[in-house]
């Protein structure tokens, strides 16, 4: 499996706990199931996925703060998830290149989500890397 296929399950368990706010053991056992799943893709995946569950008010607040009106409970929650998950790249896991974190995400979310998602999610990333850097 590549980290791109581990990112989309990230990205699936994180959109997961945006409706649970559970720490869906199972759900995480079936995505580390998956064929050509290996160890290195693991690792990522339960430190991304259980990353953002425990610093989950840290990085809303961090996308609130890049962000006006920003309000977790109103975004559409594909939107959502990829903004927890580049965020969390971002701050978390400096090995990652912002560029890459960003463009993966987006990625995503013209897959999972709406035609103008792209460009809202973006501009939401550019603004948190900007506060990232200050």
């Amino acid at each position: 499996m590549s980290r791109r296929l581990a990112r989309e399950g990230a990205y699936k368990l994180i959109f997961e706990y945006l409706f649970s706010k559970d720490r869906d053991g199972g759900s995480f056992d079936m995505v580390c199931c998956q064929d050509g799943m290996t160890q290195a893709d693991k690792e990522y995946l339960s430190k991304v996925y259980f990353g953002v569950v425990d610093n989950y008010d840290e990085i809303v607040r961090l996308i609130s703060e890049s962000t006006t009106g920003f309000n977790p409970d109103r975004y559409f929650k594909p939107d959502l998830a990829a903004l927890l998950l580049a965020a969390y790249e971002m701050k978390y896991m400096p090995d990652i290149p912002t560029p890459v974190s960003i463009s993966e995400v987006l990625e995503l979310v013209k897959r999972y989500s709406t035609e103008g998602s792209a460009s809202f999610v973006n501009g939401v990333l550019a603004g948190v890397d900007k506060k990232l850097k200050e």
